[in-house]
C-alpha cells in the first residue's frame, strides 16, 4: 500500500521506512523516515467518516498556503505537499485518502498542558495563524465539517435527546440535565453574536488542543498543524476550546471528579498570549466576551456528550456503560467553576 503512495508524491519507497505516529483520534498517520540524510515526512489517512469532502480540505490548506507564502513567507505553514501533478491526494482503489506532509526536524508536540507557559505559547500560536490570515478572504475556505461549533444546534439536539432519547437514561441523569437546561442563556448569547456585526467571521482553527502545536527545543512555538478544521468562524471557539482542554489539569475523561479545577494562571496565559496578538484586531464587544467563550465552549461539549449519552452512544461511542455521562458531569463541573470565577476573570481581561 505504502509504495503506490509513495510512487505517487516522488518519494522512492526503497529509501524510506513507515511507521506508526502521533496520538491523533481521528486520522491514522505515519513517519516516513530514511537512513540516507533525506527529509523526512508525515504521512496521513483522512477519515472520511468525519470529513465528507477530502477535496474540500486539501483546497483550504493549499489556498492558505499560497496566501500565507506571499504575504507571511517567513511562517512556517506545515501544510500538505503537492505530487507532481499538483494534486494534494493520493486516492487508492478503497477510495481511501492520503496526503504528505513535510516532517518538522527538531519539534515536538505534547498532549496535556502541565505549565502555563506552554498555555501561552499555544494560544498565541493560535492568535497568531488568525492574524496572519486577517486579510484572507474566508468566504474561499469550505466549510468541512458543518456547523461544527454551532451551539444552537446543539442544544437542539440536546432537546431531541430528551424527547426521543432513552426514557431510563433521562430519568437517571434528570438533575444533570435541569442544570443544562438552566444554562440556556448561554445560547442566547451566541444567537446574540451570530447576528451581531462587531463580531467579524475569521479564519478560525477550530480545534485548538495542545496536540495541535508544535514547540522547539526551547519550549517555544513554532507554527500550529492539523488544519482539517479550519474554516470561517468567531474566535470564541479557538479561545474557548484552548479554556476547556487547557485550564483543568484533568481531561474530560477524568471519573474522580475531585481532580477537576480551574486554574487562574493558565487562564491568564490564554488571555495574555492571545490577545498579545489579537488585541487590536478584536472589536471592544468581542473582548467584552473574552470569558464568554469558555462557557460557550464547555457548555457546548457537556450538552454533545449528554446528548449521545441519551441517544445510547451512537456518536462518541463508549468504553463502558455511563462513559458519556461521566464526561458531561466531568464538563459541567467545569463549567460550574468557570462561572464561579465568571467576574475574576473579567478583571484579568481588564488589565491585558
Amino acid at each position: 500500500m505504502f509504495d503506490n503512495i509513495l510512487t505517487h508524491f516522488g518519494l522512492n519507497p526503497a529509501n524510506f521506512t513507515v511507521q506508526a505516529f502521533g496520538s491523533g483520534l481521528i486520522n491514522h498517520t505515519w513517519k516516513i523516515s530514511n537512513q540516507h540524510g533525506l527529509p523526512c515526512y508525515i504521512l496521513q489517512q483522512i477519515n472520511t467518516a468525519v470529513f465528507k469532502h477530502p477535496e474540500d480540505i486539501a483546497m483550504n490548506i493549499g489556498n492558505l498556503g499560497a496566501w500565507l507564502k506571499k504575504e507571511s513567507p517567513d511562517y512556517l505553514f506545515a501544510g500538505a505537499l503537492p505530487a507532481a501533478t499538483g494534486s494534494y491526494l493520493f486516492v487508492d482503489d478503497k477510495k481511501q485518502y492520503f496526503r504528505l506532509f513535510p516532517f518538522i526536524a527538531q519539534s515536538h508536540s505534547v498532549d496535556m498542558v502541565h505549565t502555563p507557559e506552554q498555555a501561552f505559547e499555544a494560544a498565541r500560536q493560535f492568535a497568531r495563524f488568525t492574524k496572519l490570515l486577517s486579510g484572507f478572504d474566508t468566504s474561499r475556505l469550505k466549510i468541512t465539517i458543518p456547523q461544527f461549533h454551532d451551539l444552537s444546534l446543539r442544544y437542539q439536539q440536546f432537546t431531541d435527546a430528551l424527547a426521543n432519547g432513552n426514557s431510563i437514561r433521562i430519568q437517571d441523569a434528570s438533575g444533570l440535565i435541569s442544570y443544562l437546561q438552566q444554562q440556556h442563556h448561554m445560547v442566547q448569547t451566541y444567537e446574540h453574536i451570530k447576528n451581531d456585526p462587531a463580531f467579524a467571521l475569521r479564519v478560525i482553527h477550530h480545534d485548538t488542543k495542545i496536540s495541535n502545536v508544535l514547540f522547539d527545543a526551547h519550549q517555544k512555538g513554532l507554527c500550529v498543524i492539523d488544519l482539517d478544521t479550519v474554516m470561517p468562524g468567531y474566535f470564541i471557539s479557538d479561545v474557548g476550546d484552548m479554556m476547556r482542554t487547557y485550564l483543568s489539569p484533568v481531561s474530560e475523561e477524568e471519573r474522580d471528579f475531585q481532580k477537576i479545577q480551574v486554574r487562574n494562571d493558565f487562564f491568564t496565559a490564554i488571555a495574555q498570549g492571545y490577545l498579545g496578538e489579537l488585541n487590536n484586531e478584536l472589536s471592544a464587544v468581542e473582548k467584552r466576551h473574552f470569558v464568554y467563550a469558555g462557557q460557550f465552549m464547555i457548555y457546548m461539549q457537556a450538552l454533545r456528550f449528554l446528548t449521545d449519552h441519551l441517544n445510547d452512544d451512537v456518536y462518541y461511542g463508549a468504553k463502558y456503560d455511563g462513559h458519556n455521562l461521566i464526561r458531561a458531569q466531568n464538563q459541567a463541573i467545569l463549567l460550574q467553576q468557570y462561572n464561579e470565577k465568571e467576574e475574576l476573570f473579567n478583571q484579568i481581561i481588564s488589565t491585558i
